[in-house]
C-alpha cells in the first residue's frame, strides 16, 4: 500500500506571485497538500508571461516559467479589489490550515485580511507573509525584489573581480532561498499546532535570508570594525585554500574547492611535492596572501592537459575536491542530476515536454510524483468555490458576469 504523503489533508491558501512565495507553497504541494493558489485577476500570476508560452492557442495563460514554479496546485482567480473577493477569500480561509501571501506589507491588512483578522476566522491558521525586508523595521515599505535584498545585505558588494565593480547573480537564490525557509518554517508552525492547537504569524523575509548566507565576515566585521573591509575577489575564495575556479588548458574551468589539511593532496597531484615545504605556501595565511602565486603553478600544470576531463582524473586521483564549469546545457544532461530526479521531465498538453528543477531533498517517506501538472488560469474555479467557499452554480456564474471571477478561454472551452 502506498504511503499517503505528508502533508496529505492539510489545505494552503497561496496569494503569491513570482517565485519566493509560489516556490515556499510549491514545496507544501509537493509533499502532499492541497495548495489553492488565488491569482490576481485578470491576467493572473505575472510569471504567466515569462519564460516560453505556447504558440497555440494564442493568449493561453501557460507558460515554462509559472509550471515549474507553480506546479501541483489548483488556481483560482479572483478580482483582488472586488468587495466579494474578500468575503470569498475568508470563507476560504476557515477550510485552510496555511496562508501564505507576498505581497508588499500592508496590503493584506487594507484587504481586510491581516493576521489579526484573519486569525479571528480561523484561530489555527499559520499564516506566512514573505516580502523583501520583512513587516517590520525601516525597511519594511521598500519595494523591489531579489536583487533589492541582495544589496542591503552586503552580498552584492562581495561579487566581481577584484579591481572592478560589484556584480550580481543572475538567478533567483535569494527568491528560492526565502521559498524554502519559509516551507520550513509552516512545517515548524504545523507540528507546534499538533502539539499545542495554537496557530501563528511567520515573517519571512529576502533580506533576511541572504544576510543569513554570509559565512565568516559578519563576527569579523563586527570585532574590527572599520579595520577589517571584505574586498571583491573575483573567481578566487578570498582565505586562500587554494579554492577557486582555474582556466584549463583547452579553456575551459574547472573549480577546486581544498581545506588546509588538503594542500599536501594538492601539491602531489600537481607533481610539486615541494610545495608543501615552501615558505610562502606553508600555512594557511601564506597560501591567502600568495593567492595569486598559487593560481598561476595551477593553471600552468592544468594547460599541459589537452582537455579538462584529463586534468580533473589526476586530480580526483588524488582526493583533491574538484569539479568542472558546466553550462546549464551540461549539467541538464548530466547523469548523476538525470538518475537522483534533480532534472526531470514534465510533460503539458500545450507546452510538450521540457524539464524542471526536482526536489532538494529525498525522503524515505514520499515518494515525488511523476505525473506534474499545472493549472490553466482558474482552472479549479468552480470546484474549489463550491467545495470550500460553499457557492452555487448561480453564485459563480454570477460572478463570472461581474468578472469577479475569471478563467484561461481554454478551460471553458475543454469544459463544452
Amino acid at each position: 500500500m502506498t504511503k499517503p504523503a505528508m502533508l496529505t489533508a492539510y489545505r494552503v491558501l497561496d496569494i503569491t506571485q513570482f517565485v519566493a512565495g509560489p516556490t515556499c507553497t510549491r514545496i507544501l504541494a509537493e509533499m502532499g497538500a492541497d495548495v489553492i493558489k488565488v491569482e490576481l485577476a485578470p491576467h493572473g500570476d505575472r510569471t504567466r508571461f515569462q519564460g516560453i508560452k505556447p504558440r497555440e492557442p494564442k493568449g493561453s495563460s501557460q507558460s515554462t516559467y509559472y509550471f515549474q514554479h507553480n506546479h501541483s496546485k489548483r488556481s483560482v482567480a479572483l478580482q483582488w479589489k472586488h468587495p466579494r473577493t474578500t468575503e470569498i477569500l475568508k470563507a476560504l480561509i476557515a477550510k485552510c490550515d496555511v496562508l501564505v501571501e507576498n505581497f508588499a506589507p500592508g496590503v493584506m491588512a487594507r484587504a481586510g485580511l491581516s493576521y489579526d483578522e484573519v486569525k479571528v476566522v480561523n484561530p489555527r491558521i499559520i499564516m506566512c507573509s514573505i516580502s523583501v525586508a520583512g513587516q517590520s523595521g525601516p525597511l519594511s515599505g521598500q519595494p523591489g525584489y531579489d536583487y533589492i535584498a541582495a544589496a542591503y545585505a552586503g552580498v552584492t558588494e562581495q561579487i566581481g573581480e577584484v579591481d572592478g565593480p560589484p556584480a550580481q547573480f543572475t538567478i533567483a537564490i535569494g527568491d528560492v532561498s526565502t521559498g524554502v525557509a519559509a516551507a520550513m518554517a509552516i512545517g515548524f508552525a504545523l507540528l507546534h499546532r499538533e502539539r499545542t492547537g495554537e496557530g501563528q504569524y511567520i515573517d519571512a523575509s529576502i533580506l533576511d535570508t541572504y544576510f543569513h548566507m554570509h559565512e565568516v565576515n559578519v563576527p569579523r566585521v563586527s570585532i574590527r570594525g572599520d579595520g577589517f573591509r571584505p574586498t571583491r575577489s573575483g573567481s578566487q575564495h578570498p582565505d586562500g585554500g587554494p579554492t577557486g575556479l582555474y582556466r584549463c588548458g583547452d579553456g575551459t574551468y574547472i573549480n577546486m574547492t581544498t581545506l588546509p589539511h588538503q594542500w599536501p593532496q594538492v601539491a602531489a597531484a600537481l607533481g610539486k611535492p615541494e610545495l608543501v615545504d615552501d615558505p610562502r605556501f606553508k600555512d594557511g595565511r601564506g597560501r591567502r596572501d600568495n593567492n595569486e602565486a598559487i593560481r598561476g603553478i595551477i593553471e600552468t600544470w592544468l594547460a599541459t592537459f589537452p582537455t579538462r576531463e584529463a586534468a580533473i582524473a589526476v586530480l580526483e586521483q588524488h582526493r583533491v575536491p574538484c569539479a568542472p564549469i558546466l553550462t546549464i546545457n551540461e549539467a541538464i544532461e548530466h547523469p548523476h542530476l538525470r538518475e537522483r530526479g534533480t532534472v526531470r521531465q514534465v510533460s503539458d498538453p500545450q507546452l510538450g515536454t521540457f524539464a524542471i528543477p526536482g526536489m532538494p531533498v529525498r525522503l524515505t517517506g514520499w515518494t515525488p510524483k511523476e505525473d506534474l501538472t499545472a493549472d490553466l488560469l482558474g482552472q479549479h474555479n468552480e470546484e474549489v468555490l463550491k467545495e470550500l467557499a460553499g457557492l452555487s452554480d448561480a453564485d459563480i456564474a454570477a460572478l463570472y458576469e461581474q468578472q469577479v471571477v475569471v478563467q484561461d478561454a481554454a478551460v471553458k472551452k475543454a469544459a463544452g
